[in-house]
């Protein structure tokens, strides 16, 4: 039998409130937080993503691991082309190294590589 739900993640980052407006803006959740730790959850509640501010962060490098990425998403779309064009917009970058193709590899704006992914 279980004894916990509703697991969440988190995400260490050097601006809790920027970061989680990038995420919940492009996932459609509602950001919610102050000072240094901000979440997003979708309407529903059953998930959450969280962002805690840290005054020594040091962004992974992708795909080196001098600096390890030590964990990062794959979100789920239906258009990897449309994905990669909300992604950009909202202020991530394509990261140089592409290794698949059923999925693209970002960078957050904060510099966690996340994944675009198709299945």
């Amino acid at each position: 039998m279980a004894i916990a739900r509703y697991p969440s993640v988190a995400i260490d980052c050097p601006d809790a409130p920027a970061l989680a407006a990038f995420y919940g803006e492009l996932l459609g959740w509602e950001v919610k937080g102050e000072t240094d730790w901000f979440e997003i959850r979708p309407s529903d509640g059953n998930n959450c993503i969280a962002f805690q501010q840290v005054q020594s962060y040091h962004a992974p490098e992708w795909p080196g691991q001098t600096v390890p990425q030590q964990m990062h998403l794959d979100l789920m779309v239906e258009d990897l082309d449309k994905g990669e064009e909300v992604a950009l917009s909202l202020g991530a970058s394509k990261a140089e190294h592409q290794p698949g193709t059923t999925f693209r590899v970002f960078l957050d704006p904060a510099g966690h590589p996340f994944c675009l992914c198709l299945s």
